[in-house]
């Protein structure tokens, strides 16, 4: 792979003329492009079978609108030669969701999914959630749509398997069984109560089950409780159906349940005004297994083919491929991303756009979704864009926020305070913009609100100005809003201009009389506290906002309450991580006895080499 990046200065042409200077400097080589305005911003990324006929494509006129402003803002161009097209088409989608270009087709919302995790590391398996790497050793049934779909599933098969779910830390300390046994969801390994072998088939009738063979497991269990009931143990009878009565309910939970698709993800993309929805349907053992909508940003003149074909590279960029890709508009390089994706799997991956039968039907269903929900978004952004022209109008701004930053403290009588800063726009709550603050400042008293906001401004827009110091990269807040009256108004006021920023309109949201709810007092600096009637619709947005940047301020500072709680000294010991403090306070009980334990105590603790015994020995003695 090489780059390549033409040299540029001060007389260097724009647009259509830019572009042409370029095309004697490139072969017929595969590769990647990136096309830049005048300071240096990447506009568009894109990749090439041949990118000197790619580029000279771009070198004449007769483009859409949206391709002819890009070219006319282009100023530079850089390059990336691969050895293949399957490469570059791989290299494009991880440059645009890593640098999130102007005209390309961006999937913004990109989260992990969970799995169901069965772990094999100990001789009575943990059954569990998990999200992230799968680095540990067991059996991982995914992924589902969303925690609560995974979180209904597990507490329907404890009831059927009677699987475990507490740590291996609490099981080997328990003495007797836990509530989890009483209201029987758990077979009580911890004490005893069930064979290792019995609790083994136990959890492999589990795993047949979520590998779709739970009509099996279904009459088996069923069998069973015929032969308790004829052997009048009644009571193991009621048991056992119940556990039948709880795999029924995962199944009916799921809703399609398709016969002839084992393992796919169905997506359907809907199209109106401008805006896409993308729905996607996880299909695993047969099983449906949840549905999630994207919204990808996209342009009034995108085809469909390359919004599937953006939304397909850059979603599968961080996630393992199911066996097929079932979709509702074909792509260009259907079987370039074919290739891209069995290779990124290690095994075949097949894309499919269905005509008829049921892998048809079950993209119909994924197109209703995703027609039904765009429906309910683009309605909240209408509703939303009249509440925030409703906002400029109230405060006098001189437009619709397009991007508001609420503020608002927690703490405990002064100790492990912290603010929040949650952001909200056109599209409603911004989360990935929501940002927290350890509150820092040794000379503040304990509980000086004004303070802790003070520093908080202070730290946000000293940020700021070194970010996006000439404001164009859509972080700047069009409206601040301050938890709290004329005090706090004051001191951001005062903060604000010491960076010089005295031109984001400030107000401060303080309860009013009786510090009732709906009696919100506005404050201004300069201007008398005024308030919205008590039914408009404004002030229960104003109170939804406010609300929102109290719970995510509560639930910050209880996190770090929570973490000082669980804080030991050995959380200081340079080399001693999270796996390794667990295993010195399993081995000798307490923090206290770490720091009193002989360096031969210490070297016998698994895990903890002789050179690290010598550290955690030296730290504690030396002290």
């Amino acid at each position: 792979m090489t780059d390549a990046h033409a040299p540029t200065d001060e007389a260097t042409p724009t647009g259509y003329a830019c572009i042409q200077g370029y095309l004697k400097t490139l072969d017929n080589s595969p590769g990647v492009y990136r096309m830049l305005d005048a300071e240096s911003r990447v506009l568009y990324v894109g990749k090439a079978r041949n990118l000197k006929a790619r580029v000279s494509n771009y070198s004449r006129p007769g483009h859409s609108g949206r391709i002819e402003r890009m070219i006319r803002d282009t100023a530079s161009m850089m390059f990336l030669t691969t050895r293949t097209e399957t490469e570059a088409l791989l290299l494009e989608q991880n440059l645009i969701k890593q640098l999130k270009p102007k005209y390309n087709v961006l999937l913004r919302d990109d989260k992990s999914f969970p799995n169901i995790l069965v772990a094999k590391d100990h001789a009575f398996p943990q059954i569990k959630k998990h999200r992230g790497a799968k680095k540990q050793k067991g059996a991982y049934f995914g992924p589902f749509a969303s925690a609560g779909a995974v979180n209904r599933t597990l507490n329907q098969l404890q009831k059927a398997f009677l699987l475990r779910n507490c740590s291996d830390s609490m099981f080997e300390s328990r003495t007797r069984p836990c509530l989890l046994y009483q209201i029987k969801r758990c077979s009580g390994p911890c004490v005893g109560l069930i064979s290792e072998e019995g609790y083994r088939e136990s959890v492999k009738d589990a795993e047949r089950f979520l590998s779709g063979r739970s009509t099996k497991v279904q009459e088996e269990l069923a069998e069973q409780m015929m032969a308790a009931s004829e052997a009048m143990e009644f009571e193991r009878a009621a048991g056992l159906r119940d556990r039948i009565r709880a795999l029924t309910q995962v199944q009916s939970s799921q809703g399609i349940n398709p016969r002839g698709v084992t393992e796919a993800d169905v997506i359907g993309l809907y199209m109106e005004s401008g805006q896409a929805c993308v729905q996607v349907f996880f299909i695993r053992a047969n099983q449906n297994w949840g549905n999630r909508d994207f919204y990808p940003r996209v342009g009034p003149d995108v085809s469909p083919a390359e919004v599937m074909e953006a939304f397909l590279g850059q979603f599968y960029d961080n996630k393992e491929p199911p066996r097929q890709l079932i979709l509702s508009d074909a792509i260009e390089n259907a079987d370039l991303m074919q290739e891209a994706l069995s290779e990124k799997a290690g095994r075949k991956v097949e894309i499919l756009v269905p005509q008829r039968g049921e892998k048809q039907e079950l993209v119909a269903g994924a197109l209703r979704n995703a027609r039904e929900s765009l429906a309910r978004r683009m309605s909240e952004s209408a509703t939303q864009a009249k509440l925030l022209r409703g906002v400029a109008e109230a405060f006098d701004l001189d437009g619709p926020p397009n991007r508001i930053e609420v503020y608002d403290n927690s703490h405990i009588q002064g100790t492990n305070a912290v603010g929040g800063m949650i952001v909200a726009g056109p599209e409603g709550w911004m989360k990935n913009a929501y940002r927290k603050f350890n509150i820092k400042g040794d000379d503040l008293t304990p509980g000086d609100d004004f303070g802790m906001m003070k520093e908080v401004l202070h730290r946000r827009f000293t940020r700021l100005l070194k970010e996006d110091p000439d404001r164009d990269k859509g972080l700047w807040p069009d409206l601040l809003l301050i938890d709290g009256g004329a005090g706090q108004v004051s001191a951001v006021h005062e903060i604000m201009a010491q960076h010089g920023v005295e031109d984001i309109p400030m107000v401060g949201v303080a309860k009013g009389v009786d510090r009732d709810h709906g009696k919100e007092e506005f404050h201004r600096i300069g201007q008398h506290p005024f308030a919205l009637k008590r039914n408009d619709p404004v002030l229960y947005f104003i109170q939804r906002l406010r609300d929102e940047a109290h719970r995510f301020a509560i639930g910050t500072h209880r996190a770090k309450r929570a973490k000082a709680i669980g804080a030991t000294p050995l959380d200081e010991v340079p080399g001693v991580g999270a796996t390794r403090k667990r295993a010195l306070l399993t081995h000798f009980g307490s923090a206290k006895a770490v720091s009193r334990a002989n360096l031969a105590d210490l070297k016998a603790v698994d895990g903890i080499s002789d050179a690290l015994a010598e550290t955690i020995y030296d730290f504690f003695h030396d002290r």
